[in-house]
């Protein structure tokens, strides 16, 4: 960068934030947390990418076609940057930060600033090494949580649901993951601040919060620190998931919670039966499987089988009879066969899931699969394997929004349904969309809903007079 170059950023006025979050909830919240920094610093955000001279995108690598998509949004951004505008300054955040950060600066010279998860408080100060001619990256990752004292500023928020998150990591080695490579091991966050941003957000008339980690039902706090080294603290009382969510609950039994994502081995009794006392706690988890295959769990390192899953379902069902449960799944993992294929069919008709997210495997660079297995199922099958699953997933969600006909639903209305003006859109507790015209309520209010149409994908109905 010239003298010149250096000195025309030294002076411009402007400060507007442009930022694109990929990937999981986390990551846009963590969107959120880097709003908050830098609006302290100055900046305003913008929906305008031209304008904007500082444009973050916050990633995931999770799977091989977001690490693409990412690369092809900065390829753009590179492009405004020489045709319109070059006073502005490109970085990457997040898990590919983690991940490619030496290739992503050097090599392919797309971003000038590097930040890993753990990094965002350091933002100013890579901003102020741009502004001197360097590149500037910050990828350490924290034994802990690093942004529990920030109160997030508010993305494109439609000021009723928010995301609040609780705990960082993951100490679960799934074969398939970079998640621990890229976002550390599992730490969580002090329960007193998770409660204050809770009650702050009801306060400003938010109406549900979702509790976001990797692994929420690790969330373990004892006074700060990573999860494993407890025992070495000398310390004997600790808060659980369980306790948490007690404690969200209480806030106000207007304020809805959900979680986000479970792991199967680790949602334990104690969690299901807080879920069940608390009227204003979702009937709705989130229960990745992956794969109905015990011999593929076992692969994957997923710490349970086909059985024990069934039986965490089960024993679901007997706690709270109405909860519902969606699934993750992966196609075509390393040497998976017809047979194993058929038994992830099999079981998602055991579970008839409510809904689901599924995908082809993706092999992700310095994961155990990637060192120890062969990415042998091809292409083809991968994605005719893939089909299947989300044909039957369609016919089951299709059955079960079937079973809400007729009924009354508590739905917090969200806002104006994107398909009709005259709409509103809310969500039941059981995380399943619901469309009814509009009415004298208003977006963050209850409404009971008669159930008399759906979709696969989405209730219908209208308020119960």
């Amino acid at each position: 960068m010239s003298t010149a170059e250096i000195e025309k950023r030294k002076t411009s006025s402007k400060k507007l934030l442009y930022i694109e979050s990929y990937g999981c909830a986390m990551n846009f919240s963590d969107s959120e947390i880097v709003s908050s920094i830098l609006k302290k610093e100055g900046f305003k955000s913008t929906n305008n990418l031209t304008e904007a001279n500082l444009v973050l995108i916050n990633t995931c690598s999770i799977r091989d076609k977001a690490e693409q998509t990412v690369r092809n949004r900065l390829k753009l951004y590179n492009s405004i940057k020489k045709k319109k505008n070059p006073n502005m300054m490109v970085g990457v955040l997040g898990c590919m930060a983690e991940r490619l950060k030496d290739k992503l600066l050097e090599e392919e010279k797309l971003v000038d600033i590097v930040a890993g998860p753990d990094s965002y408080r350091s933002l100013p100060k890579l901003i102020n090494e741009v502004h001197d001619g360097r590149k500037a990256i910050n990828v350490i990752l924290s034994k802990e949580e690093t942004y529990a004292d920030i109160s997030p500023v508010k993305l494109n928020s439609n000021g009723v649901t928010a995301f609040v998150s609780i705990m960082r990591g993951c100490d679960n080695m799934c074969s398939f993951c970079v998640v621990p490579f890229t976002r550390g091991r599992e730490r969580s966050r002090s329960p007193e601040t998770i409660v204050k941003e809770c009650k702050d957000l009801f306060d400003k008339g938010y109406r549900e919060v979702t509790l976001l980690g990797q692994n929420v039902d690790s969330f373990f706090w004892y006074g700060g620190g990573l999860k494993k080294d407890f025992k070495k603290s000398g310390k004997i009382t600790f808060i659980n998931f369980a306790n948490l969510l007690e404690m969200v609950a209480k806030i106000d039994k207007k304020l809805r919670i959900r979680f986000s994502t479970s792991h199967p081995k680790d949602i334990t009794d104690e969690v299901l039966y807080v879920m069940k006392k608390y009227e204003n706690i979702c009937k709705y988890i989130h229960l990745p499987v992956q794969s109905g295959s015990t011999r593929i769990l076992k692969l994957m390192k997923r710490g349970y089988s086909r059985e024990w899953y069934l039986n965490k379902i089960k024993k679901i069902k007997s706690i709270i009879p109405n909860c519902a449960i969606s699934m993750d799944i992966i196609s075509g993992f390393c040497s998976e066969t017809e047979h194993d294929h058929q038994l992830t069919l099999s079981l998602m008709k055991k579970v008839k899931y409510n809904f689901g997210y599924m995908f082809s495997y993706s092999e992700r660079p310095n994961t155990f699969a990637e060192k120890k297995f062969s990415d042998d199922v091809t292409p083809e099958t991968k994605k005719l394997r893939l089909q299947e699953i989300i044909n039957l997933q369609q016919k089951h969600s299709f059955e079960r929004n079937k079973s809400f006909v007729g009924k009354i639903q508590n739905v917090l209305i969200e806002g104006i349904s994107k398909k009709s003006k005259e709409h509103f859109y809310g969500r039941n507790s059981e995380n399943t969309v619901v469309v009814f015209p509009k009415n004298d309520k208003s977006p963050g209010e209850y409404a009971d809903i008669i159930i008399n149409n759906f979709t696969s994908a989405t209730l219908i109905g209208e308020l119960k007079k």
